[in-house]
């Protein structure tokens, strides 16, 4: 009985991580892009930091610390309730890497190749690893392994503790995107037009899919399938089990490539293209639900928060859209440019702007008796 209780405090202290931090890039290990927290609308701005230079990382939650990284080469520690600096870390080459957090460390690529381990707390660095050129993929986490890609055409695992080299898989293009974790396994979709399936163990390629294009967003993995937009104007849907092609979806008209990574909750993919719109697709048959147009390209990744999708589009307007009937229900138009994504959890959405800010959104205090939803 002791070992069951034990367990399922395990599990329940898990969850309850996941429920309140977005650690990772799209929030969870799968790349899910989906939130276990809702906020009722309207937002409001609740504070907002001026970094040196253009924010383009995606930031990190972890308990009262938000983590991100700027063009000036900084990563910055911040309250998550008050937007006060706590530390900054000085990388040496610009971040375009979104950091993650694991225990009591801070991990985020840089534009010279280097991957930093910086320790929370205190904005001490651990340790770094030299690849061999800019890291843009995000690190993403399997018990105590450290996976990321580089665009020196190759997939690293290292050691979470120390940076010590577990295994490496070369490519024949940029691995831009984040590695997914699944049953395992990472799944990784690169430049050179392949998704691979990589024992987490040993580094094995257990699967290649050749997609035809090349791939700049991160898959999200939902049961068996992985689903991503590629710069072939188009959203797959692969099953990892056997490699095959579930469905291919393309909009009717607009034939534009796809940066943004797709969220997903099982039963819908939302991801954002550059043909200026957010793409709702059903998730079992690739079958279009809905599309909603903005002013700019959509490189930013969706994030689904109960019935609704957080987006954004390089024109800088930040919206709320109805998941099911994709319907605006929210707006806040920052004036700049927006090429991050938004990270949701401790009651804020966050969201870093070209012009150097970093903005916290809340949920609206009631005013004079009113209530909010």
């Amino acid at each position: 009985m002791r070992r069951l209780t034990s367990s399922i405090a395990l599990v329940v202290s898990a969850a309850s991580v996941w429920a309140a931090d977005w650690t990772v890039f799209r929030g969870e290990p799968q790349l899910r892009g989906t939130a276990a927290e809702s906020l009722s609308l309207p937002l409001e701005l609740a504070w907002r930091f001026e970094a040196a230079d253009g924010i383009e990382s995606t930031a990190a939650i972890r308990g009262d610390r938000v983590y991100f990284g700027s063009l000036d080469g900084k990563l910055h520690a911040l309250d998550v309730e008050t937007g006060a600096r706590r530390w900054t870390y000085d990388a040496g080459a610009e971040i375009r890497s979104s950091p993650a957090v694991r225990g009591g460390s801070v991990f985020v690529g840089d534009g010279a190749g280097v991957l930093h381990a910086v320790d929370a707390e205190s904005g001490k660095r651990l340790w770094k690893f030299e690849t061999g050129a800019e890291i843009v993929s995000s690190p993403n986490f399997s018990d105590d392994t450290l996976l990321f890609g580089s665009n020196d055409q190759t997939l690293y695992a290292l050691a979470a503790n120390d940076g010590t080299l577990r295994w490496k898989v070369e490519t024949e293009g940029y691995v831009y995107g984040t590695p997914a974790i699944a049953d395992g396994n990472a799944v990784s979709a690169g430049c050179d037009g392949v998704l691979r399936v990589v024992s987490l163990k040993d580094g094995a390629v257990i699967r290649q899919v050749d997609i035809g294009s090349y791939v700049g967003a991160s898959p999200t993995i939902s049961g068996k399938r992985a689903y991503f937009g590629t710069f072939g104007e188009q959203v797959l849907a692969v099953d990892l089990s056997d490699g095959k092609i579930v469905w291919t979806y393309e909009h009717p008209e607009r034939k534009f490539p796809f940066l943004s990574s797709a969220a997903t909750n099982g039963e819908v993919v939302v991801v954002g293209g550059r043909d200026k719109m957010v793409h709702a697709i059903e998730a079992a048959t690739g079958q279009p639900r809905w599309t909603w147009t903005a002013r700019g390209k959509v490189d930013s990744s969706p994030v689904i928060s109960g019935d609704r999708v957080f987006a954004a589009a390089q024109t800088g307007e930040i919206v709320a859209l109805d998941l099911k009937s994709g319907a605006e229900v929210w707006r806040f138009d920052t004036g700049s440019s927006i090429l991050a994504s938004p990270s949701l959890g401790r009651g804020k959405l966050l969201i870093g702007t070209m012009d150097g800010q970093l903005l916290a959104f809340a949920p609206a205090k009631p005013r004079n008796g009113a209530t909010t939803e």
